[in-house]
Order: structure tokens, then sequence, then C-alpha cells
């Protein structure tokens, strides 16, 4: 079964506005020297094999994962292969001196996409790790857009979120706030960003957790209440690509809601997963359950299953891509709407937070209170949804 099939698609999204526009992106890619931040991750390895398959003068790719920027390389190389570009990687973190230092060297870049983030709603049970997110998803989007800046780029694109659009966790409102520095920074450099629904299958999330509990013979557990727009990880990348290519400075690309893009329920997505894979789920009551029954059903062609309400800090009602109040362009596109934003930001509350950010760091440790008061004061209005649960307390 397909991709595209597990998620309950039948049409890839984005085909006739590539055909549309192929010829410009294709134009653009081949006459440009890139830098993909965080070019290791999933939606980084789909917008690097993207930018690599046009055939860019320049490709440069930073992640902190040596692992995965080897295997990066290693599945261009065996299925894409070659190109006459610069193509080459660099493990090292883009919040340190050594990015510093290659943004620093050689010729530049004419556009540089950041794909690193801290993107799981997990990330923010704990001050410390909260913390991290806070750096990688808003302060090192200020300090790249910096350095892309001075070293004389045309464009930065970084990608953001659904759960920016009225936030209820911290990973959405840290995205929130990174599009706010966004928009301070398009006046002295064009940028754009996109905000799209989970990509399937992607490295930590719940369907490839699919993969993995298949893989290790684990009973598999997904709410059964939550209900998710998916993109594939092509389809991230195109769409990363096609709005740092084919956006208008201050632009969000966003999936247009459509039939071929509907809400789909974990729990049905691991029923079909594991039908895909010849078994019939057998449903437990409980996580225990679960567990126990793995060796007893799995050898007869059943897979135990824990399906469950959700009830974790963070989860989002419903996904929305934009809110009542940004202006909307559903015309330039087929599949892609685009929210067109004005230079508008409050440049003291911004700068209040970075010096606010930069205190709590200072001390000796600190509490996750601090960090969420310091998102209230930027963020009017923001409610975070703490309910004292978290994902890692679940199967």
């Amino acid at each position: 079964m397909s991709m595209l099939s597990l998620i309950g698609r039948r049409e890839p999204l984005f085909d006739v506005d590539l055909q549309a526009h192929g010829a410009e992106l294709t134009g653009a890619v081949a006459s440009g020297r890139f830098l993909v931040i965080g070019g290791a991750g999933s939606i980084g390895q789909a917008v690097t094999r993207e930018i690599f398959k046009r055939r860019p003068r320049a490709l440069h790719v930073v992640d902190i994962s040596e692992n995965n920027m080897v295997e990066l390389v290693r599945d261009i190389r065996s299925t894409l292969g070659y190109i006459e570009g610069d193509f080459r990687t660099f493990a090292v973190d883009c919040g340190g001196r050594e990015f510093d230092a290659l943004m620093s060297a050689g010729q530049g870049y004419d556009y540089v996409l950041n794909l690193s983030a801290l993107k799981h709603v997990r990330s923010e049970k704990d001050p410390f790790t909260l913390m991290r997110m806070v750096q990688v998803n808003v302060m090192n989007t200020v300090s790249t857009m910096g350095q892309a800046r001075s070293a004389g780029a045309r464009k930065y694109f970084c990608v953001s979120t659904d759960k920016a659009a009225n936030p209820v966790n911290m990973m959405g409102a840290s995205k929130r706030i990174m599009e706010m520095f966004l928009m301070r920074a398009s006046l002295d450099l064009p940028i754009s960003t996109a905000r799209f629904a989970n990509v399937a299958f992607s490295d930590g999330s719940l369907l490839h957790g699919f993969n993995q509990r298949f893989a290790k013979r684990q009973p598999i557990s997904a709410p059964n209440d939550v209900r998710r727009y998916f993109v594939t990880p092509q389809e991230s990348g195109e769409l990363c690509l096609s709005s740092c290519i084919l956006g208008d400075n201050r632009d969000i690309f966003f999936p247009k809601l459509s039939e071929a893009l509907h809400l789909t329920r974990f729990s049905d997505i691991a029923v079909r997963f594991l039908e895909s894979m010849g078994f019939t789920p057998r449903e437990c009551e409980t996580e225990d359950e679960a567990r126990e029954r793995a060796a007893e059903l799995i050898p007869r062609g059943e897979w135990p299953v824990y399906f469950f309400a959700s009830d974790t800090t963070g989860e989002k009602d419903f996904e929305e891509f934009y809110t009542g109040d940004e202006d909307l362009d559903l015309d330039r596109f087929a599949s892609i709407g685009v929210i067109r934003n004005p230079a508008d930001f409050d440049g003291a509350k911004l700068d209040a937070f970075v010096e606010e950010i930069r205190r709590i760091r200072r001390q000796r440790s600190w509490s996750k209170q601090e960090i969420v008061d310091s998102f209230n004061a930027v963020l009017p209005g923001f409610q975070h949804k703490e309910t004292g649960r978290y994902l890692d307390g679940r199967m």
C-alpha cells in the first residue's frame, strides 16, 4: 500500500502547481546557491532532494545529526546520483561558532532555507527541553537570518507549522513568535515561510512509531479521537521549495483544504497500516492487555492495538492553517493558499522577549512558568492548554 493510501488519499497535492511553475522553479534552482539548515531531518531531507534533482550550482547542508546526514547522502547517491554543482554536508550546529565561520567562508548563498526545529509537543514537558525549543525555533532563527543577510542572501525561508495559527501549545507558540521575528527581518531581507500539516511517517512522529513498533513486534497505540491533516515527505519538500522560490516577501504558503486533503484519525491509519502488512488489528482494552497479548497474537496474524481518547497537554482540538484576520490569496495557485502579511510587529515586545529569554538562561536554573510568562508577554491571548499529562506517559 502506498503512503498516500495509508493516509487516506488518492492523489498528490501539488502536481498541478508544480507543472505550471516547473520551469520557474527549475531555472531558479539551477542558477542558485543553496544552504539548507536542518537538512537531515525528515522535512529537511525532502527539501534537499527537491533542490538536488533540479541541479543547483551549489547545495550545502547543515545539521547536528551526523548519522542522519550520512544517510541523506547515501539516499541521494542511491537514487538521484550526482550533479556538477557543489554538493556538501556539514555536521555543525547552526547556533554555534562553527556555523558562523561557515557563513563567512566561500561564495555565500542566494537562498538560505532553515528547516531546523523542535517539533514535538512533548518537548515542552520540562523547563530545560522547553528552553532548547525556544533556542532552536526562535533564537537560532533570529541569528541565522542576520547571518544570511550579512552574507548577501537573496531570500530566507524558514518552516513554520499549522500549530502557529491560534496556538494552544508552546511548540506552536514558539513558531508564532518566530513568524513575528520573520516579519521584522523582512524589512531588510526577503523572507517566506510555510505552514503545513503533519508529515506522514516523519522521524519521531506517531506514524513513524508504527514502523518502529512493527519492526520490534510491539503493540501499536494511537488516539481514536484526534483528526489531523497529513502531507507526504515529498509534498513537504515541494511546498517549502515553492514558498522559497515563488513566494513574495512575507508570504506564508499552506495547503488548500480540498477533497484531496482531509482530516484523518490516527487510529484509522494504524488499521490501514497493519492491514497493508498482512495483519488483522486486534483491539485491546488497556495498554497492559496489548503488551501481554503481543506474543500470543502476532504469530497467528493478529496485531494488538490500543486506541484511546487523547487527554495530553498541548493537543489542539482541530487544525487550522490561518486565522480569521489574516489576508488570504486563494487564487494564485491551484492547491496552495497564501497568507499575505504586512510588516506588522511590535519591535519593543520582540526585544523584550529576547532579553527575558537571555535573563532566564543566565540563571543557574529556571522554571517552566518563567518561559510561559515570557510567551504570554509577546502573545496576548495565548491559551496554553496544561493538563498535567504528556505523551511520554503513553505507550
